[in-house]
This record gives C-alpha cells, sequence and structure tokens, in this order.
C-alpha cells in the first residue's frame, strides 16, 4: 500500500492530501530514509514523523485497504514520542 494512503487508513494522518504533502516535505522517514508518497509500506517497517515540535516513531503492525477506527488502531504501534 502506498505510505499517504496508509496514513490515512491507518488515521495517523486524517486526509490523504495532507499526508501526500507530510511526506513530500520531508517530514517522514520510512526506515531511517527519506522516502515519497508513492513509496510501499509493508509489516514490520518503522515511521517516523516531524510534525508540530514533535517527533512519532511507529511500527507497522497490520496492512489493510479499509480499517473501522478499531482495526486502524491495530495497524500500527506507537514505539516513542519525543519533543523538539
Amino acid at each position: 500500500m502506498r505510505l499517504d494512503k496508509y496514513l490515512k487508513v491507518s488515521r495517523i494522518i486524517k486526509r490523504r492530501t495532507v499526508a501526500k504533502e507530510v511526506v513530500d516535505n520531508g517530514h517522514v522517514l520510512l526506515n531511517d530514509k527519506p522516502c515519497k508518497a508513492s513509496t510501499n509500506v509493508n509489516v514490520g517497517d518503522t515511521l517516523t514523523i516531524s510534525l508540530k515540535g514533535h517527533k512519532y516513531f511507529y511500527k507497522i503492525e497490520n496492512v489493510f485497504e479499509y480499517a473501522t477506527e478499531e482495526k486502524a488502531l491495530s495497524m500500527y504501534s506507537l514505539i516513542k514520542e519525543e519533543t523538539l
């Protein structure tokens, strides 16, 4: 699944267009490497997202095309959060 779609379906970021902007502006690292919105994500990958003075570290647990709110929470786990 594309990274921008994953961020939207998992409800980490509410809108896909916003997710695409965040990724394209370099605020997201996939496995500690810069990436594009079209990059495919897999189970076991790590995401690092820098937003509004915070840095979030996520591990991808599941990938679903569509997800309810409860199912979306099982798509990732928050490893840690840092304040910049």
